[in-house]
């Protein structure tokens, strides 16, 4: 396959080693296995947490292969990454925060689109433990927060920093790998992390002192905002409808289980990941289901409406995460192969 020029391909060629497993590869979707069943290519959003059992739990389940897929899972590496991977044809389907996603589609015209949604809450936020000097967003000022850069937390930061009332110059973010950021701030040496909501029994296990983790999440002050998406290129979206919205039903087929037992999709992922800690895991998949099902929400499973698209856009314009008419709903989604009432 020939890997595109310039970033798209610079970024294929740092993932090989994450998804050389994949099997996608050109323009279309993989031709069929030995079995019958097309050969699919999915990236996780970040590495194997709990958060992203549901596409084990589809695999296991059977939902993909009665599908018509032969699905390979590989861990993603953010969204940015797992856009540009996707981009580059170097898997059919990712996972990836929709605001980050909107964010990079305003500054680079990458070939992607989103055909459903994960969570109708984002689950970005910034955490900190009990003592360290932040209790609430007007402590952030002067403060040290580590993350990776170009993680979702880091790219949505002046987006929650504006809503909040306080300058984002005001606040450092130290870039840190993503393993070792609860030790990171159990150590002191940061006053916060950028985490998803869900990474709260994580960071408590990594704390010897057992203080409080305290939690501000994004979604809380813009409530708008979408968490994760589900990710293919344009071309597969427009040229194979069908085989998008299949792919797509199966995977939320997988994610309704997971919301309806928690545990059961925890001990799913453990069996195709043996390392997973089973009570983060399940403790990760309880926090999430709020953020998948809030209450208020009465669509279907997966759902993403247009006039939520641009309230999102606008507000990325007005906190000057992106440029004025740099992106429409359109371009960022595939509204016809979305879930809808």
């Amino acid at each position: 396959m020939r890997l595109r020029r310039s970033v798209i391909a610079l970024m294929a060629v740092l993932g090989l080693a994450v998804v050389s497993a994949c099997g996608g590869g050109d323009d279309k979707a993989s031709s069929g296995g030995d079995n019958g069943l097309q050969k699919v290519s999915y990236l996780t959003s970040f590495n194997t947490f709990g958060r992203e059992a549901y596409a084990y739990v589809a695999l296991e389940k059977g939902y993909f292969k009665d599908a018509g897929f032969d699905v390979k899972i590989s861990p993603g590496s953010g969204t940015v990454d797992v856009m540009k991977l996707v981009a580059g044809g170097q898997a059919d389907y990712g996972i990836g925060d929709f605001t980050a996603f909107a964010i990079t589609l305003a500054k680079q015209k990458l070939p992607v689109t989103s055909v459903g949604m994960i969570h109708q809450r984002s689950m970005a936020a910034i955490m900190t433990l009990q003592g360290l000097g932040i209790n609430g967003p007007q402590d952030m000022p002067g403060k040290t927060i580590g993350d990776q850069p170009g993680s979702t937390n880091t790219v949505m930061f002046p987006v929650y920093a504006k809503a909040v009332g306080i300058d984002p110059k005001s606040v450092t973010f130290l870039p840190s790998p993503p393993p070792g950021l609860p030790a990171l701030l159990a150590s002191g040496k940061v006053q916060g992390i950028g985490q998803f909501v869900v990474g709260e029994p994580l960071i408590a296990k990594a704390d010897n002192q057992h203080r409080k983790v305290i939690t501000l999440p994004y979604g809380e002050k813009l409530p708008a905002l979408y968490g994760n998406t589900i990710i293919t290129r344009s071309d597969l979206a427009k040229d194979h409808p069908d085989q998008v919205k299949k792919f797509t039903n199966a995977l939320l087929k997988g994610l309704q289980d997971t919301v309806n037992d928690p545990a059961g999709a925890a001990a799913i992922l453990k069996k195709y990941v043996p390392n997973t800690d089973l009570d983060v895991a399940t403790k990760e998949l309880e926090i999430m289901k709020k953020y998948v099902k809030p209450d208020t929400f009465k669509g279907p499973l997966g759902e993403v409406t247009q006039e939520r698209v641009q309230t999102i856009i606008s507000q990325l314009e007005d906190a000057g995460a992106i440029g004025k008419g740099s992106i429409k709903p359109d371009d960022i989604v595939t509204m016809n192969l979305a879930p809808k009432s």
